[in-house]
């Protein structure tokens, strides 16, 4: 089953998705963002999420999934659910649409993972936006992610890069 959120941007399109290895299950998280960028200049915040993958809460395989992720940004390091935690669940803050002359169309902006045994791990993302309902849980854990990624569009163009987010439940 596909797990999603209602309030994600309306931008691009949706890119391909991935999933962890067979028999694995996603129990970490890093973040792709972008540093505000200053007055009149173009930011994109978050630009993608990988997802990390464990077999049994074994942490070193370095298996990851991580659909399309936009060009701007570096990647945080992995967040991990403790104690042999699955990722069950997410939100998404986004910047609604702006649609002035002016303005700086962004997107999604950070996002929150739910743990199987509790914790929530939270992206470095900006504070722009609000936040948005909770996606429905998986039964047992997320194993796969797909992206809506808006294209590079180029020099003085306005670029929100992630958009909305999917999850597959294993």
């Amino acid at each position: 089953s596909v797990i999603a959120v209602s309030n994600g941007g309306p931008w691009g399109d949706w890119a391909w998705p991935e999933m962890c290895p067979k028999g694995s299950y996603a129990s970490g998280v890093s973040f792709k963002v972008e540093d505000p960028q200053g007055l009149m200049e173009d930011d994109t915040a978050l630009n993608g999420i990988r997802l990390h993958c464990s077999h049994g809460g074994d942490h070193s395989g370095g298996y990851t999934a991580e659909s399309q992720s936009g060009r701007w940004g570096h990647w945080s390091e992995a967040l991990w659910c403790p104690h042999q935690g699955r990722l069950v669940g997410f939100t998404l803050r986004v910047q609604a649409p702006q649609r002035g002359l002016l303005s700086d169309e962004v997107a999604a902006t950070s996002a929150r993972f739910a743990c199987s045994n509790g914790p929530i791990l939270e992206g470095p993302g900006s504070a722009w936006g609000q936040w948005g309902a909770w996606s429905p849980q998986c039964p047992r854990a997320v194993c796969g992610i797909q992206t809506r990624q808006d294209p590079a569009w180029g020099l003085k163009s306005d670029d929100t890069a992630l958009n909305d987010l999917r999850l597959f439940c294993c």
